[in-house]
């Protein structure tokens, strides 16, 4: 049975050499064995391994069994069986070289039964890495300033964000509670405290007449009721509250309209619909509907029209400099107390230190003690920078997690576009692309400087190729800048959607905004070598060997490469 099998079958792999997907790698395997291997009470069987690693390594991915309901007859050959099946095992870099293998056996069904196995054969060579040429030029991520104030009074705000139609104060991502109760809880002497709302446009928030005046009532109780329990210092008898809710404000959409990423002119056609004399709130809402970029304005504008926000005037005690460094020494010690300093002054204490180290204990205390968002922003911070020198790529990601999760603590104590957009980077940075992309989203849903929104949408677009969304990548790039980043992106979508034509061209347009750059010219090169352009993938191979000496053993390796990795140009051009 297994030589009957054996000696008639074909199986084909599609792709015919492995490629990364995203996170995974993805493929087709069809068989084709004659009908006559067929006996009653046994099977033939294929068993997938991908060995890599030089060979030390060998996983299961699965397998393709000849048995009643997995096959199908070939339409052309009534004498063959047929199965067609999807396989997908997981991308690391190891597994860079690989190859795929089959190995046969023909097994009695019944438990315990007779297996005979046949030679094990290769059925595809793995894998090919072009889809991971994705270019992301990081942001430099710097310390917040610290300085010491002898005026410590001030006024805090604190934005919180509802729910579509509700006017309920919701404890996740987009809130200030915490933050509100910390405030609270530390007993700052509180002067007034100013409180509005407003509502977005959209039918559901809308036709609540009283919404906003509900989200203004919600926060005032639920501030009063947190004063009246958990401060000793301040009596709401002395406290000067004002309140106001901000009813179908076209202003506040217009505002946040002009410091979205959407395009000047798509902007000012919302602009032109919203001061048109004609029309009710609600039709002018019906006619933002009808636009083509609607998607925009209801996944990113209105969300953050739903909001509350506590402003709260305040005062302090006054410090004077000398103190501070002996103070912060014996508060990290916990040989005194945190409250010997300010918040302030415990961060500026930092900037007092070279070593990474102790700026991280100083300001991991300033976050145990004060909560404020900037002592989580400057360990964060200061964590991604001990990341960079770190040679173990697993502390190192321990250290980008402890960072991201830091960035988070201080962006929904102080909720900005920027600092969300720190959070996602690094996640990115991590290589935990869910919690990147969800942050990402988050931080063009707040809205901003649109310099800060492009790069935000640039970034979010190469994290989209890395996990294989390759529309979604060209819409999250359509709102940000002809970048070289961007250049060099949009050219890997053509390629990996075989436009060839369309991909060199995007190359070349990259090298004019960054001459003389390796990546773009080895880019072109496996452009040229998809396209069979020999001569072309000689020229730029050689010139981006010229540029960076490193390409010579990434072409050596590069599977893309593979027909003309044994021939004289190949050879000449790494030199």
């Amino acid at each position: 049975m297994l030589k009957v099998a054996q000696e008639g079958q074909q199986v084909t792999v599609q792709p015919s050499v492995l490629e990364s997907n995203g996170e995974n790698v993805l493929f087709e395997v069809t068989a084709r064995v004659p009908a006559a291997h067929l006996k009653k009470g046994n099977a033939y069987n294929l068993a997938l391994s991908y060995r890599y690693d030089n060979g030390l390594r060998e996983d299961t991915v699965g397998r393709l069994t000849f048995v009643s309901g997995e096959y199908t007859y070939d339409t052309e050959k009534k004498d063959q069986l047929v199965i067609t099946k999807q396989f997908s095992f997981p991308y690391s870099t190891r597994k860079s070289p690989g190859e795929l293998l089959a190995l046969p056996d023909a097994h009695q069904l019944k438990p315990n039964g007779k297996r005979v196995k046949g030679e094990q054969f290769r059925l595809a060579r793995g894998i090919v890495t072009t889809g991971r040429l994705v270019v992301r030029q990081d942001t430099a991520i710097g310390l917040l300033p610290e300085t010491v104030d002898n005026n410590m009074g001030g006024t805090r705000i604190l934005p919180f964000f509802f729910d579509q139609g509700s006017a309920a104060i919701r404890n996740y991502l987009g809130t200030n509670v915490q933050a509100l109760e910390d405030f609270i809880e530390a007993n700052q002497h509180t002067k007034k405290v100013m409180i509005a709302a407003g509502h977005s446009p959209d039918s559901i928030d809308a036709r609540d007449a009283r919404l906003a005046d509900k989200r203004v009532q919600g926060l005032l109780r639920y501030y009063k009721k947190r004063v009246d329990n958990d401060s000793y210092l301040n009596k709401l008898s002395d406290i000067k509250f004002e309140t106001v809710a901000y009813h179908r404000r076209w202003d506040l959409f217009l505002n946040k309209v002009q410091n979205s990423a959407l395009k000047p002119a798509q902007i000012d056609s919302v602009v032109l619909l919203i001061n048109d004399s004609k029309g009710s709130f609600a039709q002018k809402e019906r006619q933002l509907r009808a636009l083509s970029f609607y998607d925009y304005i209801d996944q990113y504008i209105y969300p953050v029209m739903r909001f509350g926000t506590v402003a709260v005037e305040y005062t302090a005690p006054k410090r004077y400099d000398s103190e501070i460094y002996l103070l912060s020494k014996k508060i990290v010690e916990k040989e005194m107390e945190a409250d010997a300093l300010t918040p302030e002054e415990l961060r500026y204490s930092a900037t007092l230190t070279p070593l990474l180290a102790e700026k991280q204990r100083i300001y991991e205390t300033a976050v145990a003690t004060t909560g404020r968002w900037e002592a989580y922003h400057n360990l964060a911070v200061v964590l991604l920078q001990r990341s960079e020198k770190e040679a173990s790529d697993k502390v190192r990601k321990a250290y980008l997690r402890r960072a991201a999760t830091n960035f988070t603590l201080a962006a929904h104590r102080n909720p900005t576009a920027d600092l969300f957009y720190r959070v996602a980077t690094a996640y990115h940075r991590a290589g935990d692309r869910l919690e990147a992309l969800q942050n990402y989203d988050y931080a063009i849903k707040l809205g901003g400087p649109r310099p800060v929104l492009e790069k935000i949408f640039a970034d979010k677009g190469a994290l989209e190729i890395e996990v294989g969304q390759l529309d979604d990548a060209l819409a999250s790039m359509s709102y940000s800048g002809k970048t070289y980043q961007n250049t060099m992106n949009r050219g890997l979508i053509y390629l990996l959607k075989s436009n060839y034509e369309g991909a060199a061209n995007l190359y070349q347009e990259a090298l004019t905004l960054k001459p003389d750059d390796p990546l773009a010219h080895y880019c072109l090169a496996v452009v040229a070598a998809r396209a069979k352009d020999e001569g072309q993938v000689g020229q730029h191979l050689r010139r981006a060997v010229q540029l960076d000496r490193t390409y010579a053993q990434r072409a050596v390796e590069d599977l893309e490469f593979r027909d003309y990795a044994a021939g004289k140009m190949f050879l000449e051009a790494l030199r």
